[in-house]
């Protein structure tokens, strides 16, 4: 039932909500806005997103904190060499420094060989005669899907201090997401988008902190962001493994503003990696290893380690 309410009203809902939208996109105060996103990085991660939002007003009051009040609506779609999918999205207003989301996706997707190296959009994990990970999955054999709940919590010094130059801006988003695979059992894990194949049917959390600089310059936010995502599921034996940690990502966000149209993110990632106590001998047997065959070390659980590179280019039309 909770499988059901998650991922079937929720989207449902978003979609009524986008087609009023398209109904009153004569009405005074609705606009549309239309953004092409390119994603790429230092790992082999290209990403292209069209994405086209409504925004309404919805109970604009006279003050500062609800003279902006709206609903923003979004329907997008991104392809990468390894998958496909669609989104639908809506964020409400209801005051200034608020902001309530909720949405769905659902795509698909099939693997590459690059590099002599296998690199799965879908496909079920599981562990092979020797312990090894092993895919069993084929192009297009399911649907993978995610609905979520969220909210962010925004401050603005200049809402306090007006001035081009007193932007300091602080946000956290926090959300409760349920993502699957239609093809996965209880219990059974999946790849998607080319990661390890650790996820699982079933509730996560996911959650971020920034603390930026916006500037009325070429350089227009310069900020720190902080990220972490819990499995909400109950695996049996799951801290063995530290399937019950939380993974952290920390970014440093250099965004600078090309012309009103165009705009480029430069994003460095460092990220938490578990220590495993077996094959640590052997780094390409750990790596091959199915990942619930590892034994954590529990006396130095997590190390930080340098992950990607990412560029992110966004036009808007």
């Amino acid at each position: 039932m909770k499988k059901i309410v998650v991922l079937v009203l929720l989207p449902l809902f978003t979609m009524m909500l986008f087609a009023t939208a398209l109904f009153a996109q004569d009405e005074a105060g609705v606009t549309s806005s239309t953004e092409l996103v390119l994603f790429a990085t230092s790992r082999p991660e290209v990403k292209l997103e069209f994405i086209h939002s409504y925004k309404i007003p919805f109970l604009q009051g006279e003050s500062p904190l609800t003279e902006g009040n709206n609903i923003n609506l979004s329907l997008s779609a991104d392809i990468t060499p390894i998958s496909i999918n669609a989104f639908v999205k809506a964020v409400w207003t209801p005051i200034a420094f608020i902001e309530l989301s909720a949405g769905g996706r659902a795509g698909s997707g099939w693997h590459i060989n690059l590099f002599d190296s296998d690199i799965y959009g879908i496909g079920i994990n599981t562990s092979g005669v020797n312990g090894e990970a092993v895919n069993d999955g084929s192009a297009f054999d399911g649907l993978l899907y995610k609905a979520h709940l969220g909210g962010t919590f925004q401050f603005d010094l200049a809402a306090i201090f007006p001035g081009d130059w007193n932007s300091v801006v602080f946000l956290t988003y926090h959300e409760i997401n349920y993502h699957g695979y239609t093809r996965a059992k209880s219990n059974q894990t999946w790849y998607f988008e080319g990661d390890e194949g650790e996820n699982m049917n079933g509730f996560n959390y996911y959650g971020n902190f920034i603390l930026g600089y916006q500037m009325p310059i070429f350089l227009n936010l310069a900020a720190f962001m902080t990220e972490m995502e819990l499995y909400l599921y109950d695996t049996p034996n799951r801290s063995a493994w530290g399937d019950d940690l939380i993974r952290w990502t920390f970014s440093c966000i250099l965004s600078f503003e090309i012309t009103e149209q165009f705009g480029i993110a430069l994003i460095t990632q460092l990220r938490t990696r578990r220590n495993f106590t077996n094959f640590n001998e052997k780094k390409d047997s750990l790596d091959s290893m199915y990942f619930q065959n590892r034994q954590l070390d529990t006396s130095n659980p997590q190390r930080l380690e340098f992950y990607r590179i990412a560029a992110v280019a966004t036009y808007k039309f």
